[in-house]
């Protein structure tokens, strides 16, 4: 059976989807994965091709050169991001900062490969991201960022452990090791009990806690959060920073997260703030009081 297509980058963020096609195809496209699912339990493999890109461990994480961002809003051209230069480690955890407005998120979709540059380079891992052709960008977005949004964005009729192996099906692993690194995944997490549950059965924090899991199951060594504590509550979210947090420490991931919460922001490693386009180091902190 051929797996359903995967949704379209731009609408990771369902704010960037079409309402009124969403709805329309979101059934559709659940009962689909549905019966994918169903099908691949009964092959416990799924036949898709599986080439994995290795990040260069002796560069920078993120690296950005003079990257500026513009788009058009009607006649008037409007200036996400300009000339923004930074260079992130290797497993540190660094928060993003500023105003609505200011390109916190454009800044993650740009070191994601949503969108591309009007000018400038983006390299992750020492590897140029727009030296890809679209079919290399795609398998090396997906196999080397994990995503994490404030909306979640779980399928609803799956259950936590199928959302969270999704990603591997996706890349061609047997549906086998997929659930068994899901429900590990799960155990690490703390939702193991959860693992049979559809995200309508679960409160803000544990879907969040299903999509961080989900991001992890790729091993990517860069994980991308777009305000991810953004709809829980206080207690959930410090579960959920923690949670991110000790990814840094314990595995050695490079953490880029965006937030208004200068709390959340306490978890990095290090604070960049955001103004205008532009990125300013935060001179008052320096490491992890």
């Amino acid at each position: 059976m051929i797996p359903p297509p995967v949704l379209p980058a731009c609408w990771t963020n369902l704010s960037n989807a079409p309402t009124a096609p969403l709805n329309a195809i979101m059934p559709v496209y659940c009962a689909y994965w549905n019966a994918f699912l169903m099908a691949a339990k009964r092959t416990d493999k799924v036949t898709l091709r599986d080439s994995k890109m290795s990040p260069n461990t002796g560069q920078n994480a993120v690296q950005l050169n003079a990257v500026s961002k513009s788009y058009q809003q009607g006649k008037i051209a409007v200036k996400a991001l300009h000339q923004v230069s930074l260079t992130i480690p290797p497993g540190t955890f660094t928060a993003v900062m500023g105003a609505s407005g200011s390109g916190k998120s454009t800044l993650l979709h740009l070191i994601g490969g949503l969108t591309t540059p009007s000018s400038g380079e983006v390299i992750l891992f020492g590897q140029s991201i727009h030296d890809l052709d679209d079919n290399r960008l795609t398998r090396f977005r997906r196999e080397q960022v994990g995503l994490i949004f404030q909306a979640f964005n779980l399928l609803p009729t799956m259950s936590a452990l199928e959302n969270v192996c999704l990603p591997l099906l996706i890349q061609g692993k047997p549906l086998r090791e997929g659930r068994i690194q899901a429900a590990e995944l799960l155990e690490r997490v703390g939702l193991s009990s959860r693992a049979s549950h559809r995200p309508d059965e679960l409160s803000g924090g544990q879907q969040q806690r299903v999509a961080v899991a989900r991001a992890l199951i790729n091993a990517a060594p860069l994980l991308l959060a777009d305000e991810p504590t953004g709809n829980l509550d206080s207690k959930s979210g410090e579960e959920v920073l923690s949670l991110i947090a000790s990814l840094v420490r314990e595995q050695g991931r490079t953490v880029m997260m965006v937030t208004h919460d200068a709390k959340a922001a306490a978890h990095a490693d290090q604070i960049i703030q955001l103004s205008d386009g532009q990125i300013i180091p935060d001179p008052s902190r320096d490491g992890r009081n």
